[in-house]
Formats: C-alpha cells, structure tokens, sequence
C-alpha cells in the first residue's frame, strides 16, 4: 500500500487540482445538503427549544472525530481515505473489507436520504398532495434523472460545487439576516426538563449525521493542493461554517415558529419557518434553495458512491483508485449505487433512513479512531481527543441503537442489515475470489505498469 501513495504522492502537483475552498466547498456542499432541509422537523420535535443546543454539541463530537481524520489524511494523502486509516491501523482481513463494502453502503444510505428530502420540498412546492404513491414516484424519478446526468460524465466537480455553495449559503444568509430581528426569545429559551434533555439526547445522536461531511476532504485528498495542508484545514474550516449555519438557521426557525407548527410541516419545516417574515416569498425561497441543495448533495453523492461500488463489485480494487475516469469505463457501479438507493429510499421513510444512515457513519468513524490510536506514535495525534472521541461516539451510537428499538424497529433492524450484510458480503467476496486487499494492491501495480 505505501508503494501506491508514495507513487501517487510524487504525482502531485497544483495544476488541474482543486483549491482549498472548493475541498471546503464539497464539504459543506454536502453536510448542509443533508440535514438542515431534510430533517429539520424531525429535530424540531426531538429537542423544542434546545435544538440550537443540539447543533452545538453534535459539532463537538464532530470535531473530537475530525482530529483523527485530519491528522491521519494531512499524512496519509488517498482517496481511499477513512478506508486507508483503517487498512494502515488494522492491516488486511475481513473485517478491513466489510467496512470498505459499509463506506460505500454510507453514499447508498445517503441518496435514499436526499431523495426523500427532495421529494418532501417538491410536492408542496408543486402544490402536489403528497401520498404514498406520489412520493416515490418522485424520490425514484429524482435518483434516476442523476442517473441520466451521471451517464453524460461531469467536470470542474470543484469549482461548480463552489458556485453552488455560494448559493445556497446565501440563501440561508438571507433567511437569518431577515428573521433575527423578529425571533421570540421564549421559544428559544432551552428547556432542562427531563423528557427535554433525553429529546435533545436522542437528537444529537441522529443530528451527528449533519456533520458526516467533513469526511470527504479526505477522500479528495489526491485531487487537492498541496494535501498536506489543506485537508485539515479543510476539514476544521468546513466544520466551523457549517455549525455557525446550523445554530443561526436553527435559532431563527425555533424562534419564529411554534414547535407545533414546526413538528407540524415535518420534512419541509424550514420552508414552512421562513413564512412568518417573509410570507409565501419566503416558503418559495427556501423550496427553491432546497432543492437545488439536496440536489447537488445527491449528484455528488450518487457519483462518488458510483466509483466506490465500481471498485468494489468490477474490480476488487482499493478505494485509492477510485478515480473519475472508471466512470466513462464501466456503468455498473452507477447501476448498482442508484438502485440499491431506490430501495432504501422505498422501504424507509425520511427520519428511519436519517437514523440509518447516522448510525453507518459512526461504526466508520469509531474503527477510525481505533485505527489513529494504533497509528499515533507514527502520524501523531493527542492520545486524550483520540480516546474521548471513541468513547463519545461509542455513548451516541448506543444511544442512537436505544432510540431507534423504542421508536422505529425499522430503523434499528435497517442499521443491523446494512452493518452484518457488509460483513456478509465480504466473506462471500474473498470466500470467491481468494483475493484481499494486498493481492487487490498487487494488481493495480501491474496495470499500472
């Protein structure tokens, strides 16, 4: 392994790579895609009033996780990224690959996520009554039109995601600037009774979700400028933008609107809060600049997935090479990826699949951390953030396994399919092929050569 990064390394150059606030871009391009449209109801229910609380300390435990990933990634320059930490940390073996099959099972989660956040702004947009029907038309129409787009290949991924982010931040700008002055400080005021703290418990376990962004960094990590410097940067700047745009878009929301009203729109409540200060102007601002957010988010994510399953299912390849060009060279991994997303997309609904997809990212997360606690006295790293960080993700993972078996058996059996099918997926697999990440290696050698 440390053959193809060191030949990828000395490879690298700034010409035709991206800069650091496109990498910053594709992160909050994504994490702000995510959640802040999507389940911004379901948040609004869990915690009331301590939903800006929520954001606060979900950002912290992002941030206990981000340590590793910057650290390691700043050092360790693949697009493999989390999947390299591990290999590096745990060495090769089945559970290595399992997780290699779960990292792409997360894009898969991801699109069903952003397909169904698609549809829950389009249809009252469209003054469409939502039904059943009606909605998975929808959420099957919008993952197979980016599939189309996706067959037409795409460039300058960095520089249109920039101009996209721009946009959509400035929408959301324009949300907070217009209705700060008209919050209600008593729906705002955080509440510390009991079945409010075990809400807002509950919320930042599925609200972790809104920061699984930051990860990418690394995973571009080949395609950036001098890597070794701007994947933590990257990393801690994406981060930073996008807690201050949680907490502020949260405060004017709960602040603006009753929590009945808030529980009431559900999955297109931020729409739906931008009404009392800007009237039907506001619902459409908001409904547009959702959609072209989730939007973007599902492009990203059904292309990078496409990659991921590419590798996996054609080749046996290592994430590392998962680059643009096996796009144009083979379709399955974009056949693969978008339908298994329709699938989640139809047998789960918006919050079961949040939870889902939540719980995916933090089992990726803690092997992370794990593998960083094996690395640390090579690629260096502060043992306490290391050791904290898997303890906290460990508490919010339970808790989150807790919260889906008391409100959506669905949920929590989901999660328990996706983690053991990867596992079962990579025994088949080497059980076939006889083939591990090391042979995988050797093999991309001699193509290469």
């Amino acid at each position: 392994m440390n053959m193809l990064v060191k030949n990828n390394n000395s490879n690298f150059g700034n010409k035709g790579k991206m800069g650091l606030w496109q990498v910053v871009a594709l992160a909050v391009g994504t994490m702000v895609g995510a959640s802040i449209f999507s389940i911004f109801g379901l948040g609004a229910r869990l915690a009331g009033p301590n939903l800006p609380l929520v954001f606060v300390f979900s950002g912290i435990v992002a941030l206990l996780v981000a340590h590793s990933y910057a650290k390691l990634g700043s050092q360790i320059i693949s697009d493999a990224g989390p999947i390299e930490f591990i290999l590096k940390g745990m060495g090769d073996g089945l559970l290595t690959g399992a997780l290699s099959i779960l990292f792409w099972l997360t894009y898969v989660v991801s699109i069903a996520l952003f397909a169904k956040g698609f549809a829950s702004y389009l249809l009252p947009l469209l003054q469409i009554q939502p039904s059943s029907l009606i909605s998975d038309i929808t959420e099957v129409g919008v993952v197979l039109a980016f599939l189309v787009l996706g067959l037409l290949g795409s460039s300058a991924v960095g520089k249109v995601e920039l101009v996209i982010v721009v946009i959509k931040l400035a929408i959301l700008a324009l949300f907070v600037v217009l209705g700060i002055w008209s919050i209600k400080p008593y729906l705002v005021t955080p509440s510390f009774a009991p079945t409010a703290l075990t809400g807002s418990l509950n919320a930042i376990a599925i609200f972790f979700l809104s920061y699984m962004g930051f990860g990418l960094v690394t995973n571009a990590s080949e395609h950036m400028q001098n890597p070794e410097k701007n994947v933590p940067r990257a990393i801690y700047l994406s981060i930073f933008i996008v807690s201050v745009v949680y907490i502020l878009v949260s405060l004017v929301a709960v602040g603006n609107l009753t929590l009945p009203d808030l529980i009431k729109a559900q999955d297109n409540a931020l729409a739906v809060a931008a009404e009392p200060f800007l009237g039907e102007t506001g619902f459409l601002l908001i409904s547009l600049g959702a959609l072209f957010s989730i939007a973007s988010a599902l492009n990203a994510t059904l292309f990078g997935g496409a990659n991921v399953a590419y590798a996996l299912a054609k080749d046996g390849e290592l994430p590392q090479e998962f680059n643009r060009k096996l796009w144009f060279g083979s379709r399955e991994g974009l056949y693969l990826t978008a339908t298994l997303g329709i699938i989640f997309a139809l047998m789960f609904n918006l919050n079961g699949i949040a939870s889902i997809t939540s719980g995916v990212f933090m089992v990726i997360y803690l092997f992370v951390l794990y593998s960083h606690w094996q690395l640390k006295d090579q690629y260096g790293g502060n043992p306490l953030i290391i050791v904290s960080g898997f303890l906290v993700v460990s508490a919010v993972f339970l808790l989150l396994l807790i919260y889906q078996w008391h409100t959506d058996r669905n949920s929590f059996y989901g999660t328990c399919i996706v983690l053991s099918g990867s596992l079962l997926l990579e025994l088949v697999y080497r059980g076939i092929t006889k083939r591990g990440f090391f042979q995988r290696e050797l093999a991309l050698v001699k193509r290469a050569k």
